[in-house]
């Protein structure tokens, strides 16, 4: 699991931090596993938590968030040092931040999308362990082997255009039909992060798929007659009729894929 520690001195920004980071954990799976307001005492818990990533404000009392980077340097190994994304209200500190080696500087208010883009560019550099025969890991499937009337049909993954949970079953829907697996949503979603986006707690569709998004108007008749109106987002699929309802959630992670 991806570590996490996040470093703030003011509570309300760290519960931004704490709201953003479950915005994306479908995308991102990771573990908070530290978060203090304090940088001295973030610098004594490193040791301990062994973050892959710091969320630093720059402004600290006590200690900046400079000063903290140039500290953790000297006290630890280039091997063993996290990597920090600045997230700030100045943009002044930018050069300095990036002379202490930041990964990135991030100005508030984060968008969800901007924190995602980071972090991932954080894993990137991280060394990637080894698969080998006592790892539960496996590559991405490049096809499904479904049981159809007997049979065994192969549906390559390059042709499913969306899944959807339903009940117990996941349907893959191609240009040219649906099929039935069991896998889970979840577990998909964890195999192919790359090719396919979570747009709503029961529906991941291909990235490539999304020819754009629509928005739409729906009205409710309220018991005493009234008439309540709700906004909302549908992602269009390239080469299929049916469009996907995107969650208040998720709209922050499709949104930067359809400009």
């Amino acid at each position: 699991m991806f570590k996490i520690a996040i470093v703030d001195d003011e509570a309300p920004a760290r519960v931004r931090l704490h709201t953003l980071l479950d915005d994306i954990a479908h995308e991102f799976p990771h573990e908070v596993v530290a978060e203090t307001g304090d940088a001295q005492e973030a610098l004594r818990l490193m040791q301990s938590v062994k973050p892959d990533v710091i969320l630093l404000d720059v402004q600290m009392p006590v200690m900046t968030g400079i000063e903290f980077a140039k500290a953790l340097r000297a006290a630890s190994g280039e091997g063993d040092r996290p990597q920090i994304i600045y997230i700030t209200a100045y943009e002044e500190f930018a050069l300095p931040a990036f002379e202490v080696q930041a990964t990135d500087y991030l100005l508030k208010p984060v968008r969800a999308s901007r924190l995602l883009e980071s972090l991932r560019r954080v894993r990137a550099r991280l060394p990637q362990p080894e698969i080998n025969g006592s790892d539960d890991r496996r590559p991405a499937r490049t096809s499904f082997s479904i049981m159809e009337r007997g049979r065994v049909v192969m549906v390559p993954v390059s042709e499913v255009l969306f899944m959807k949970a339903d009940q117990k079953y996941v349907s893959l829907h191609t240009p040219f039909r649906s099929y039935l697996i069991e896998d889970s949503l979840t577990s998909l979603e964890a195999e192919f992060p790359d090719r396919f986006v979570r747009v709503h707690r029961n529906a991941l569709v291909r990235r490539s798929a999304i020819a754009g998004v629509e928005k739409v108007v729906q009205s409710v008749s309220r018991p005493n007659g009234d008439e309540k109106v709700s906004e909302g987002w549908q992602v269009l699929v390239a080469g299929c009729a049916e469009k996907l309802p995107v969650s208040r959630r998720q709209w922050s992670v499709i949104k930067p894929l359809v400009r």
